[in-house]
Order: C-alpha cells, then structure tokens, then sequence
C-alpha cells in the first residue's frame, strides 16, 4: 500500500524529497508494501502532569511515547499539574511547558468546587471541554464535586457546548479498607471501590444530563452493572457518551498477583464478567470510545507492592493500539471499529473531527504506519515514557508501530530512537 492514497491530506513541509499526487499537496510518497495505514490515534485522556510534576512524566517524554505508539494527537487532563487547569493563567503556564512536544496537543479544563467563573474563560482560551471527579482525586490541588457544583457548571458547558468528562464514582459508596487487611491482596483494593460506586455517580449525572442537556462523558467504565444506564439513556436520546480503557479491555482481577501495584488504578481492574461486558458494550455502540488514562508516576510510589498506599494510575500510553489491538483481533473484531474507538470516535469528543480521526482528502494527515500481524514482548526499559513501569511488561502484544506522521512530517520510525 502506497501513502499516495493520503496526498491530498494537509501537510506540512518536511525535508524529505516531495512529489506532486492528483493535484493535491506536495507531499513526501513512498510505498510501505503490506503494512497498514490508518488515521493517527487522538487519546483523549493523557495526564502530562506539567509542569509541576514533570518528575513523573512531562511533554517530552509523553509526545515521544504518544508518537511511539502511533498516537498522534494527545489531550492533556487538568490534573496532576501544578497549577492544575482551572484557570485561565494555569492554561497559559500549561501551553508554555508544552512547547517541545512531538505530537498534537489538546487540553481540557478543569471543574472544581467554586471556579464556576472561569470556566467561560478557560472556553474562549480554546480548551476541548471540561473535567471533574466526583470522589477525590489524589491530589489536594484538584478537588472533587458535589452535585451543587455540577449544577453551577452545566449552565455554562451547555450554553458553550463543550463536553464534561466526569470520574463517575460516588464518594458515600465507596468502602473504607479494614486496617486489618493485606495491603499487598488486590481484592482488598478492589472491594474498596464496588461497582456500586459507578451505577450511583452515572445515575446522578443521567439525570443532569436529562435537565440540563449537557453532553456529558464517562471516563474510564468499568462496571458491568452501569451499562444498562448508559444504554437506557443513549435511547432516551440524552447527549451522554463514554469510554473504558485498554487495561479494562486485557486485564482481570482473577489474574492480577499479590503485591502488583501496577495494576492499581480507580475504578479498578474488575474481575473477567466486566472485562466481556465492556466488549459487549464497545461492539453494540454504547461504550464510544477508548482512551488510555495514562497515569504515570514514579516507581516508588507504587509503594513496593502495597495496594493501599500506592499510586492508582497505569502507564500505557505507548501500547493501547496494541493492546487493543490484540484483545480485539482475537475476538474476531476488524481494524475499521478500532480505527473509530481510538482515532474517529475521540477526535469527535474533542471537536477535533473536522481535522483529524480519519483519512479524507482536506484533513490533516495525522498517519499511522503499522504491522497489525507483528507479535511484540513488551520490554519496559524500551518504552519512551519517562519510567519505565507498567503492567504490559513482559506480554506478548499484536501489532506494532512502524511510521507515525503529524500534519505530514514524520515524528517516529520505529529503530529509531
């Protein structure tokens, strides 16, 4: 297969010998043979965390992983950087950091409690939408809300028709952990955050969405049991959408040992019953999307296999095509529903679908090169994101990047580092 077929994509100048296609841009054209070409990946849920914790990841790092990874176009999470996004000075210090950055960069602004009066002004600076938890979030900078702050920040996304990702977990149904516990079992983690926790939180935000009809958007499913709601409220015809995460997709509880805390992450890993529900759900068109939530961090505060103290958050930036990829193809599933949960469907939540998400003449050419046949062991050390710990490593994946293109100049080619 030849990359003429995306000639009249837009591009940028690149210093490559250029060719004149069908009239279209001068682009740069060479045959790939028998590898796959599809529309760069847009992940709608990246935490960056600069700056102010660029120790644990920051725009370089996390563009050359994204790159690596045949992502193209990235949308950074409000949190986890100090300042958090929440106001229109945070965003300006936010846009400085990332000045370096490989690939495509989006941003979402921040909803907490009482900063209602900057959200208009977050929209006029270009951010995608919007983010809130609705249980704390981990870091003392970005507070979670309460259904009064919701109410206070409908109004506004609604009248600027900008989406609210929500961390759908209600606070009063998670479960304390009993100080007698292992720390190191996962399923004391587990029971702590029962799927309960998801169906009141998604409850609550389908009858916002049903008052105040603001799109709203589920970040991170992975109860089985909230299903049913998000389907009932998608025939309602209510502007509510969602997504689940590749580590949801590959992983079970069943499998995760004693002490992994690379596994931990909120809401967690659920036993295997939800991981085929969430299929279930990607392939009947109620689950959207899928976005990474790469949540990295140092390998010590994964705290040395202590489920309690840990970090929750899974690095997996560079690998979810893959992952997805291989949990997909085995079930049967074509390359063209992947292309839409992780390059078309995401592209439209962002409102970047005029541009990029797929492949048509007058878009960019955000591009992807890759082997869907290739078998690849993950080697963490190898990975681009800045530490090198993630529950992939030493699985066996399919599928691997080997070319990836933002506006038409080549960010990755894999071999090269």
């Amino acid at each position: 297969m030849s990359v003429e077929s995306a000639a009249r994509l837009k591009t940028r100048p690149t210093s490559e010998p250029e060719s004149q296609a069908d009239g279209g841009a001068r682009v740069s054209l060479h045959d790939v043979g028998d590898l796959v070409i599809m529309p760069g990946i847009v992940d709608t849920h990246v935490h960056v965390n600069e700056p102010g914790r660029t120790d644990w990841e920051g725009f370089a790092t996390a563009s050359a992983a994204a790159a690596a990874g045949g992502i193209t176009t990235i949308v950074d999470m409000p949190l986890n950087s100090i300042p958090a996004t929440t106001s229109r000075a945070a965003l300006d210090r936010k846009r400085e950091a990332a000045r370096a950055a490989r690939v495509n960069l989006e941003f979402w602004g921040g909803v907490v409690p009482g900063n209602a009066g900057d959200l208009d002004a977050l929209a006029d600076a270009g951010v995608r939408g919007f983010k809130c938890f609705l249980s704390p979030s981990g870091v003392d900078e970005f507070g979670h809300v309460g259904e009064a702050d919701l109410r206070a920040a409908l109004p506004i996304l609604a009248r600027r028709k900008l989406p609210l990702l929500v961390h759908a977990e209600w606070p009063s149904s998670l479960l304390p952990i009993d100080i007698n516990a292992d720390a190191r079992a996962y399923d004391t983690w587990l029971a702590s955050r029962p799927p309960r926790a998801e169906v009141d939180a998604i409850a609550l935000l389908v009858s916002l969405c049903r008052e105040f009809r603001a799109h709203i958007h589920i970040v991170h499913l992975a109860a089985l049991e909230a299903i049913a709601l998000l389907r009932a409220a998608r025939a309602e015809g209510l502007p509510i959408t969602s997504e689940t995460c590749p580590h949801y997709l590959t992983f079970c509880a069943e499998d995760i040992p004693s002490g992994a805390t690379l596994f931990k992450c909120a809401p967690p890993i659920r036993d295997s019953r939800h991981r085929e529900a969430l299929w279930r759900a990607l392939e009947d068109g109620t689950i959207d999307l899928i976005a990474t939530d790469h949540s990295p961090c140092p390998v010590t505060l994964k705290a040395d296999g202590d489920f309690v103290r840990a970090w929750g958050g899974i690095a997996s930036l560079e690998l979810s095509l893959s992952a997805v990829w291989s949990a997909a193809s085995s079930r049967g599933v074509g390359l063209e529903r992947v292309a839409q949960w992780l390059c078309a469907a995401p592209a439209r939540l962002a409102g970047l679908d005029a541009r990029t998400g797929r492949i048509e003449e007058g878009m960019d050419a955000d591009l992807l090169v890759w082997d869907p046949d290739a078998d690849v062991q993950v080697d963490p050390s190898r990975l681009h994101q800045r530490h090198k710990c993630t529950p992939y490593g030493g699985r066996t994946l399919r599928g691997r990047a080997v070319e990836t293109y933002v506006r038409g100049r080549l960010v990755y080619r894999d071999g090269e580092r």
